[in-house]
């Protein structure tokens, strides 16, 4: 049987097919009109080529951006919103305070929902969960009939206090659907994010309902497609937290879609560091549109329950929509093979992050494309060959590259000659990714230079150098399949839900009786889905509690293995929080009650570590250089190529140039390079 995986990105359509034998896979021209198209399309070439039909597939695996483009695009559904009344504006007035205190122009993000559908409804209850107003059935039906005048589509329900009572939002709903069918789509805020903050847990409810329709409406016909293909496996979709689910599940919260491919970037990063015995590994994901960076720990990446997309002000934190979803925790920037260069009003080269994505693409691909981008800067310098291009899919037409260049970059700029300019295009994406992960590391307090880092996506192997040698990393790690990280990365993850409860209570007001039975009912709910697909006796789960100190905004985390028998020991908790407090900060607070702010319970499919035999093939007997233009030294310099399949455990050392279909490995000067027994390149430096 075949497992297939589908990575959708901005600019390619990655399908990836895994068999007794081995992975293979095959990288075509995201269709952005259509995207499953594309991916069909993938499929198809992937099975011919495997002499495999659709029938021979036991299961699917999916990742896609399609849910966070439409909320940055503003292409989802027409959504009404219904909310406490005296709430609606909630959803405008955000955190209450500039994001830039200092900045007079910046620009707020449009609410998905606009302000005449958002609908007050007279109802309360209070923080404690205790009904201090009911909704009246006559009120119910009149918003029911005016969200039914307007054709809207979906519904965000969101009520104060829901995460302690959804009732109402419950009650409300179920009437609501009576009135208006099966064709609005209806989500409420307690099922979408539990948890306490109502503007956070607004927007997420409203983001959810806003991208249902339209992933609903695409998932659905993928899978049709394919069973009329004659397809009958299974059906997974990619998470953000880099986790699958069913296809159900993701059709009711496709907000935790959202990362769901750069997921699966990380996902391969996490499974290779755990292979080659990384403990500290910074993941670095370059596709055609964007760069994804991750920290990883002894194979496990970073992560959070708090994130933000569609951001509307120069990439700002804070200009976004935030969302309450699992996710591990990236930094995306716009610096990838389709990233723009030129120079802009003050006679600055600026890369990115616009992107000629896959259509018209870069110039080099002779679809129209006129921009300088990032891509044909590498056919310019020698980085990469037109020959062979992703394996042959695409055929480059190279003279297109320089060109566009000299016309974007190298004639405005009065530089002396097309080469140099070329190469300081990559140098700056080089610089503009390097920094990213400089600021990132920063921010989580990690010695940057002390990781190894690893690579995926088509440009990962040819930025990987420079950008070690700009953050003083000595080693590099680029996976067998780099080229099409992410899709071999959904078949290395497990299945895996994640929920959450608020509490927001003092620990030792706490009723931990009541408690107990709450994580209890969240932890049979988080199994269940797990469930669907995957055995029983394969399923762990995990409990998580944030603390605080009373009034401090740090939030610690103790994480716990869960089963039938877990209870909540509030005085065990004190002790650990205590502990863990004085680890991170260096002292702990007298006299300062801890407060219990969160429990989110996780169960996940157990996964052994899938790895595939690797023999390196004999090498060609004749060698053959390539000539590179070198920034630094100011003039061509030989490379040596040599074709990834026979590189083994003997050193090369650079300048060489190690290709394979999907990608370019560049190993250079004060560099070397070898195959791990597992199949990855580990390239060492040698110089300072």
């Amino acid at each position: 049987m075949v497992k297939i995986s589908i990575d959708i990105g901005g600019t390619f359509t990655d399908v990836v097919a895994e068999t007794a034998t081995g992975l293979s896979s095959v990288k075509v021209l995201t269709t952005p009109d259509a995207p499953d198209r594309g991916a069909l399309e993938g499929v198809g070439r992937l099975l011919s080529d495997l002499g495999k039909s659709h029938a021979d597939i036991s299961v699917v695996i999916h990742g896609t951006t399609l849910a966070t483009n439409a909320l940055i695009e503003r292409r989802g559904a027409k959504t009404a919103f219904i909310t406490t009344a005296g709430f609606r504006d909630v959803l405008d007035m955000r955190y209450e305070k500039r994001f830039e205190q200092y900045d007079l122009n910046i620009e707020m993000p449009t609410s998905l929902v606009d302000r005449p559908l958002r609908l007050g409804l007279q109802e309360r209850i209070l923080a404690d969960g205790s009904v201090l107003q009911a909704p009246q059935d006559t009120e119910i039906d009149a918003l029911a009939a005016k969200i039914k005048s307007q054709d809207v589509e979906a519904v965000a329900i969101g009520f104060l206090h829901s995460y302690r009572n959804p009732a109402h939002e419950e009650y409300v709903a179920d009437r609501l659907q009576q009135t208006l069918g099966g064709t609005v789509t209806i989500c409420r805020s307690a099922d979408v994010a539990c948890e306490i903050r109502e503007y956070e847990r607004f927007s997420t409810v409203c983001a959810n309902a806003y991208v249902r329709p339209l992933m609903s409406q695409y998932l659905g016909a993928l899978k049709y497609e394919l069973n009329g293909l004659g397809f009958g496996g299974s059906f997974l979709m990619m998470l953000s937290g880099g986790g699958l689910t069913t296809l159900e599940q993701a059709m009711r919260f496709p907000i935790r879609l959202v990362e769901s491919g750069p997921a699966g970037g990380v996902a391969l990063a996490a499974h290779v560091a755990r292979e080659v015995g990384s403990t500290k590994t910074l993941s670095l994901d370059i596709g055609g549109t964007t760069a994804k960076i991750c920290f990883i720990r002894n194979g496990n990446p970073q992560t959070t329950r708090r994130f933000e997309v569609a951001r509307a002000w120069r990439d700002v934190k804070g200009s976004g929509l935030p969302v309450r979803v699992p996710t591990v925790e990236l930094v995306e920037i716009g610096a990838g093979g389709g990233s723009i260069a030129a120079v802009d009003t003050l006679g600055r080269l600026k890369v990115g992050p616009r992107s000629a994505g896959s259509d018209p693409g870069p110039a080099a691909y002779g679809r129209g494309g006129k921009d300088a981008t990032i891509t044909d800067a590498h056919l310019t310098v020698g980085n990469i060959a037109a020959e062979g291009f992703a394996g042959g899919m695409i055929s480059l037409t190279p003279a297109n590259a320089p060109n566009s260049i000299a016309r974007h970059v190298q004639t405005p700029m009065g530089i002396e000659d097309v080469e140099t300019a070329a190469a300081g295009i990559i140098e700056l994406a080089d610089e503009a990714m390097a920094n990213a992960a400089r600021v990132h590391g920063i921010e989580l307090g990690h010695d940057i230079a002390s990781f190894d880092l690893l690579v995926t996506g088509g440009g990962g192997a040819l930025h990987a150098a420079r950008i070690a040698e700009k953050l003083g990393i000595r080693r590099i790690i680029v996976p067998q399949n780099a080229g099409v990280g992410s899709a071999v990365g959904f078949l290395r993850s497990p299945v895996a839900f994640e929920s959450a409860i608020s509490v927001m209570e003092l620990l030792h007001d706490v009723d931990a009786v009541e408690l107990t039975q709450r994580v209890a009912a969240q932890l049979s709910y988080v199994r269940s889905i797990v469930g669907e697909a995957a055995p029983a006796d394969q399923v762990t789960t995990t409990v998580k509690v944030e603390l605080r100190y009373q009034g401090q905004g740090l939030e610690v985390v103790l994480e716990h293995p869960a089963d039938d028998s877990f209870r909540i020991d509030v005085d065990q908790l004190e002790a650990e929080f205590i502990e863990r407090y004085n680890v991170l900060v260096g002292f702990t607070l007298k006299n300062i009650p801890v407060e219990l702010v969160s429990v989110s319970l996780t169960a996940r499919e157990k996964r052994a570590l899938d790895t595939h035999p690797f023999t390196p093939q004999p090498s060609e007997a004749a060698e053959t250089t390539r000539m590179v233009f070198d920034l630094a030294a100011q003039r061509q310099v030989s490379y040596q190529i040599v074709k990834r399949a026979t590189l083994g455990a003997d050193v090369v050392n650079g300048p060489a140039v190690v290709a394979e279909d999907q990608t370019t490995t560049l190993v250079r000067p004060g560099w070397s390079v070898r195959a791990s027994s597992e199949g990855h390149l580990i390239l060492d430096r040698s110089e300072a």
